[in-house]
């Protein structure tokens, strides 16, 4: 088989890979061929030896199963399944569920165990743990545990749940961007619409996302899948191949209300959902890939494991917090195909404005609560084009009002078109989002940082060292919760190693050793951080302004730990330590400090206990 440039790579560089971690995930876009990937890394390096392939869902299982069967032997287990172990077979297929006394066999026998979907690892949670547990204390040393997944991140932030409790290092493979260029995958074409009646506001997301109980009434009252409908209608008609999309719906109120929509339209449509039984799902996904049902409608079956090539429209009726769901499902519409140039990226549910596109998204191992409440603000990513120093992006929201009463509320980017006229409605009544929307009222992390690094060593250079040296606890002991934030990134900056990082999990370990080193002395201090609803960059830049936030005892304290570090350390340095401080300072602000601490790298009575 002819490998793709990407996969060749990894396999050249595979042997240091596993020299250097023994717990991975290799990162790589949908539809780049990570199955095929990890069968040729099988093949090449554990011939003859013993694999566990784990998934969550059958249809990954059945999908495994047909490609690795091609060059392994492989036995797929059943619920029931009992016995040894790789008895006249060298690959096991499960997920993490089934017969699990013959995967207790197994974990501790096994060179390499291989987790797809990867960012569904919970370490605290029923499926994946005790797997986890039995691979640390029983698994070979040896071996490797390695995922895979184009999206290594999970929406929580329970620190006990986070991707890095589980894997030591992301391999990066390939980006979005890169494989459009070498035609392996297609250019994503985005026409995203703020859906106006559609408030999301007050809607509960203590779950870390909206709950389609009150989500899905609120969609279906909107006016969001006659939206979706319209832009449907005028996109399908530009589509050189014949139009086959698939619809990703909230639930089955909105996926059964969609597709009503869609068949009133006379458009050939069908729906599947979780409920739906294996067999009628594959019958209908094989008749949608052939282009006999045009539209596919979707409650949470599509967004992983679905290949279907030849999809070239991708229609979000799904609103959500979670950039993981947002990026697996517009994934599925990018794969090339014969005469598939693009594929269009309907946007209803104000996703696009909030995430980015999807060949933009970036990731991390670690997430707090901050990390998807940034996400409630619908324009979000917007927002952030806008504040940058260089090449702002302004965005425009047409207010066109249409013959049936609506806006046509077309998001695009300004001095894109000739006079700014909205490309679907071709008329110019279009407001900037950024002034609208107020997207700067809070300062953003390009304009602290050229703040931070003109103004500590300047007051730093002014400042009577024999005398703030000696005020720390005066310092924190009068803190308000504001200058609580200021004095931990100061103390973050100080604190942590300015050393270059080879991995993300090497970044996030260097930071969280800070973190702890802060945490200790917050804790034997009798100092306590009472976990903030925000986290605002601007009480940073108060206290380097001696402003009106941080008071002078805080502001000037906190520089001078600050200060000295660009006395002893050179630029590239300074520059790394800014950058773990700010996440530090973000983490402690969001996640709190107390005596009642108990996280996987810092627990507040053992600490003490050590004293």
């Amino acid at each position: 088989m002819q490998l793709r440039k990407w996969q060749q790579e990894i396999i050249d560089k595979f042997p240091s890979i596993i020299k250097q971690h023994n717990r991975f995930i290799l990162k790589a876009p949908t539809g780049a061929g990570k199955t095929v990937l990890a069968s040729e890394l099988i093949e090449r390096f554990y011939k003859g030896k013993k694999i566990v392939v784990l998934c969550h869902r059958l249809v990954l299982l059945e999908q495994l199963e047909r490609a690795l069967s091609k060059k392994h032997v492989v036995r797929k287990l059943t619920v029931s399944d009992k016995g040894e172990a790789f008895d006249g077979y060298d690959v096991l297929l499960s997920t993490s569920m089934r017969a699990k006394s013959m995967l207790a066999d197994a974990i501790p026998k096994a060179d390499l165990i291989i987790v797809d979907e990867a960012h569904r690892v919970s370490p605290n949670g029923q499926g994946y743990k005790w797997i986890l547990d039995e691979f640390k204390n029983n698994g070979k040393q040896t071996a490797q545990l390695m995922g895979l997944t184009a999206s290594p991140e999970r929406r929580t932030g329970d620190q006990r749940d986070q991707l890095n409790l589980a894997f030591d290092a992301i391999i990066d493979c390939a980006n979005i961007e890169d494989l459009i260029s070498e035609g392996v995958l297609v250019q994503p074409v985005y026409r995203p619409h703020f859906v106006h009646d559609l408030d999301l506001r007050s809607i509960d997301i203590t779950s870390g996302d909206f709950p389609v109980a009150t989500l899905a009434p609120a969609i279906i009252k909107s006016s969001m899948i006659d939206y979706a409908i319209w832009s449907y209608s005028e996109e399908r008609t530009k589509i050189i191949n014949k139009p086959i999309s698939a619809w990703f719906c909230a639930d089955i109120s909105v996926a059964e209300a969609t597709l009503a929509a869609i068949q009133k339209a006379g458009i050939e449509a069908a729906l599947v959902t979780a409920g739906t039984p294996l067999k009628e799902r594959m019958q209908l996904l094989k008749c949608h890939e052939k282009g006999e049902i045009e539209a596919m409608v979707s409650v949470g079956v599509l967004a992983e494991g679905w290949d279907n090539p030849f999809c070239n429209i991708i229609v979000h009726l799904r609103p959500t917090l979670s950039k993981v769901l947002w990026g697996q499902s517009v994934g599925r519409g990018l794969r090339s195909a014969p005469g598939k140039t693009k594929c269009v990226v309907i946007d209803v549910s104000s996703n696009w404005s909030t995430f980015g596109p999807v060949e933009k998204l970036e990731w991390s191992l670690w997430s707090h609560r901050r990390s998807y409440l940034q996400y409630m603000n619908r324009f979000n990513w917007i927002g952030q084009q806008q504040d940058g120093e260089e090449d702002n992006e302004v965005h425009l929201l047409c207010n066109n009002k249409l013959s049936n009463g609506t806006r046509c509320s077309l998001i695009y980017k300004k001095d894109t078109y000739e006079n700014d006229t909205c490309p679907v409605c071709n008329t110019y009544s279009a407001i900037d989002i950024y002034k609208e929307q107020k997207l700067d009222s809070s300062l953003s992390e390009n304009k602290l940082h050229t703040l931070f690094f003109e103004r500590v060593p300047k007051v730093y250079g002014e400042m009577n060292l024999s005398i703030w040296n000696t005020l720390d606890r005066m310092a924190w002991k009068s803190a308000t919760p504001k200058e609580q934030v200021f004095l931990t990134f100061c103390m973050a900056f100080a604190e942590v190693s300015g050393d270059a990082t080879d991995s993300e999990s090497d970044y996030w370990d260097a930071a969280l050793i800070a973190e702890t080193h802060i945490r200790g002395y917050l804790v034997e201090n009798k100092f306590q951080i009472v976990k903030q609803k925000e986290f605002d960059l601007s009480h940073i830049a108060d206290g380097m302004m001696a402003g009106t936030i941080i008071r002078a005892l805080q502001a000037n304290f906190g520089i001078s730990l600050c200060g000295g570090v660009f006395e002893t350390n050179d630029g590239p340095e300074i520059e790394r330590k800014y950058q773990k401080a700010i996440k530090i300072a973000e983490r402690l602000s969001m996640i709190g400090c107390s005596s009642q601490d108990n996280l996987p790298y810092f627990n507040a009575s053992d600490h003490l206990a050590s004293l």
